[in-house]
């Protein structure tokens, strides 16, 4: 079994909350269809450590400029308060690598402005935190916006900085980890504590492990 790297961005100010959904159930092998295909990586600026907005300290596995589209199976970005500035430019360009290699990319809260910017947004269905807030990045794709938590199309995932379980949602979707029934009830169970969405998940697990 071949494993595959999904690459989570790490740099100062980054969103705790954002990325952690995805991430952790990424890595969690309960519930998935092939146990172990995937793992998360960090990529930096560089390899020096970050603080994230919430003083933790994270080391990147590795440095921005070795990472290729063919080595990753998706590349996530969280928000950070950077995003307006020229800091994570080069994480908006890797983006648009990843994006003309297929390779998807999937950005929340701030992460989305920097999309905007580079332009990866003008001609795709998109969210963000609130429709101005892209406006200042000069884009053309602002009539693409929607209204709604967390948006896919093609190799591209937006989602609201207040909507890390649906934006996890889709990233995990979008990656195939889950069965489609099976990512609803882990959505129902996690966004909207649904008891019988728990069930579902506890029956699913009980015929796998006897199967």
């Amino acid at each position: 079994m071949t494993t595959k790297t999904v690459h989570a961005a790490v740099y100062d100010t980054l969103a705790d909350w954002e990325i952690g959904a995805a991430t952790a159930h990424i890595n969690n092998p309960e519930w998935q269809i092939a146990p172990g295909t995937f793992e998360v990586r960090t990529v930096g600026l560089t390899k020096d450590p970050i603080t994230t907005k919430g003083g933790m300290r994270i080391v990147p596995d590795l440095a921005l400029a070795d990472l290729t589209p063919a080595e990753s199976a998706m590349l996530l970005l969280p928000g950070a308060d950077t995003w307006m500035g020229e800091e994570l430019v080069p994480f908006a360009r890797k983006a648009r690598a990843f994006v003309e290699a297929g390779v998807p990319v999937a950005a929340i809260c701030g992460a989305t402005f920097g999309l905007a910017k580079e332009g990866l947004l003008d001609e795709r269905r998109h969210t963000s935190n609130v429709a101005e807030f892209l406006v200042y990045s000069g884009y053309s794709g602002a009539d693409r916006y929607v209204d709604e938590l967390a948006v896919t199309d093609r190799d591209v995932i937006t989602a609201s900085g207040t909507a890390p379980f649906a934006f996890a949602r889709e990233v995990l979707g979008r990656l195939g980890v889950y069965e489609p029934h099976i990512l609803d009830a882990w959505y129902r169970l996690f966004a909207h504590s649904e008891p019988a969405a728990y069930l579902e998940l506890d029956a699913y697990e009980q015929a796998k492990s006897q199967a």
